[in-house]
């Protein structure tokens, strides 16, 4: 099947021969279709399948008729981040180039002024992050009635990150008839149960078992001792007898160890990059290029490089952490092995990562081979305890309370050694005492009587003045002189 036989416009038809692609793959195939009729579509494929193209071709077709007005968007695409809202933007201006349509792009870390811009001018694309949407909306800048279609892209990460109240409050900012298209690479309940709400009467094209990997990709797991030393030098191991290693995504699970791996591999020589969400956005969207030209070899990231990134030339792919969500293991190997291409996915395990390393067996329904030697997961928490138990022993864990220890006085730079004028110092008298004898016949002696305290003198000063009274002299007229035209009689009359 190719894609003329899908129902798309000749200018996107033209627009995917110019990308290269000849032959859609299942999810587009299933789902094209049923966004040309206007049906609303959940569509569950394990990442890596062009869901991206299954909702933005047949969007391009449908948007080629009609135009957008000011402030009111023809269309909507929710991203749960901004790597995921840019990348589908990049889509648009790739499959779109045949069309002349405004696209507008809402994402944090933007200033509003330039946002605003693009929406009055009127937005046939609008692709947002739920936060910011509703920043617009609540500023009175942007109104929803005049949209279309309705794209949730990754729902299940929209739950994951919090979103789904705030994608509730959009719906309803949408109007009812709107058809809804829903994407997602993992199914848990939870967004099962949202489909029934957002989606009237889908059609339902599922390509692949839920939560399962792609067959492209060989996955080996690694033991590796528990310590934070220990894993980087066993990553550095496999960084260095990695075959065909192009480039490469290490995942860990927190912002902190990205950066303390960062430095760390940096210290030893890599060529690498940061990426995690406390980076700001042109930082983060900088890296992601160099990364994507091929200027950074290796780039350690967080999960927000997890989920949907479009960076088709990873050839490994490693977990520094297992990760706690099974699902997001799917997401992270999902970096490499895309489009039809060969990957490789290494998974560092510990003695703590057990029910971890089940929970992603589970999910994807496989069990990961080992490389090397399986870890031995009671000796290792064994040997790990009785390493900490040791370090305590030895005082390497909390070092213990000793007698105090008489301190050492702190020798002060004077300030004629620094350069500066001799401050005048302070010269006190030395406190003399009186002789034993006298100190007990003192004491001996009864005191005096002390003297009542003398009240202090008072100032000499006026009376007080009551309020009621009024000591000052009345004043009677106008004084002493009084004006010649007063003393006139008002009834003389004027001498003719």
């Amino acid at each position: 099947m190719s894609f003329d036989t899908l129902g798309l416009s000749e200018k996107v038809l033209q627009a995917v021969a110019a990308s290269g692609y000849t032959e859609p793959t299942a999810i587009q195939k299933g789902a094209i279709p049923y966004v040309i009729e206007g049906r609303d579509v959940l569509g569950i494929a394990q990442t890596g399948t062009g869901k991206t193209a299954s909702f933005t071709l047949p969007m391009l077709t449908k948007l080629e008729k009609g135009r957008a007005r000011s402030r009111m968007p023809r269309t909507l695409i929710l991203e749960p981040t901004r790597e995921l809202a840019a990348q589908v933007q990049e889509n648009f201006e790739k499959y779109g180039v045949n069309h002349k349509l405004n696209v507008a792009l809402l994402i944090g870390g933007v200033s509003f002024g330039d946002q605003d811009k693009k929406i009055d001018r009127g937005a046939d694309v609008l692709i947002a992050t739920p936060g910011r949407l509703l920043d617009h909306v609540e500023r009175g800048k942007l109104l929803l009635q005049g949209v279309e279609i309705l794209v949730i892209d990754e729902a299940d990460r929209m739950l994951d990150m919090g979103f789904i109240p705030d994608i509730e409050r959009i719906c309803k900012l949408i109007p009812f008839t709107r058809q809804t298209l829903f994407f997602s690479a993992t199914m848990p309940p939870e967004i099962q149960r949202l489909t029934e709400t957002f989606l009237q009467n889908p059609a339902k094209v599922e390509v692949s078992t839920r939560s399962s990997t792609s067959s492209t990709i060989t996955q080996y797991l690694v033991a590796t001792g528990g310590e934070d030393y220990e894993k980087r030098q066993t990553l550095r191991d496999l960084l260095a007898q990695a075959e065909d290693l192009q480039n490469a995504i290490v995942f860990c699970n927190r912002k902190v160890d990205v950066a303390t791996l960062f430095r760390s591999l940096e210290r030893h020589g890599f060529n690498v990059g940061a990426l995690h969400g406390d980076m700001d956005q042109r930082t983060r969207m900088t890296m992601l290029d160099n990364f994507r030209k091929g200027n950074l070899k290796l780039l350690v990231a967080s999960d927000v490089a997890a989920r949907g990134l479009d960076i088709p030339d990873v050839s490994h792919v490693f977990n520094f952490d297992v990760p706690i969500h099974a699902e997001d293991y799917v997401h992270r190997i999902g970096r490499t092995g895309r489009a039809g291409r060969t990957g490789v996915s290494y998974t560092l395990v510990s003695g703590d990562d057990a029910k971890y390393l089940a929970a992603i067996e589970k999910v994807i329904s496989k069990t990961i081979d080992w490389l090397g030697e399986p870890l031995d997961f009671e000796a290792a928490i064994a040997e790990r305890k009785e390493r900490r138990k040791a370090a305590r022993a030895g005082g390497g864990d909390k070092p213990k309370r000793g007698p105090l220890r008489e301190r050492t006085p702190r020798v002060r730079e004077t300030t004629e050694d620094a350069g500066e004028a001799p401050r005048r110092e302070r010269t006190r008298k030395p406190r003399v005492e009186a002789p034993a004898e006298d100190r007990a016949t003192e004491m001996r002696q009864p005191r005096e009587e002390a003297q009542p305290r003398q009240p202090r003198p008072q100032r000499d000063r006026a009376p007080r003045r009551d309020r009621g009274q009024d000591h000052d002299e009345p004043v009677i007229g106008l004084g002493d002189h009084v004006p010649a035209f007063l003393l006139r009689d008002p009834r003389a009359k004027k001498a003719s």
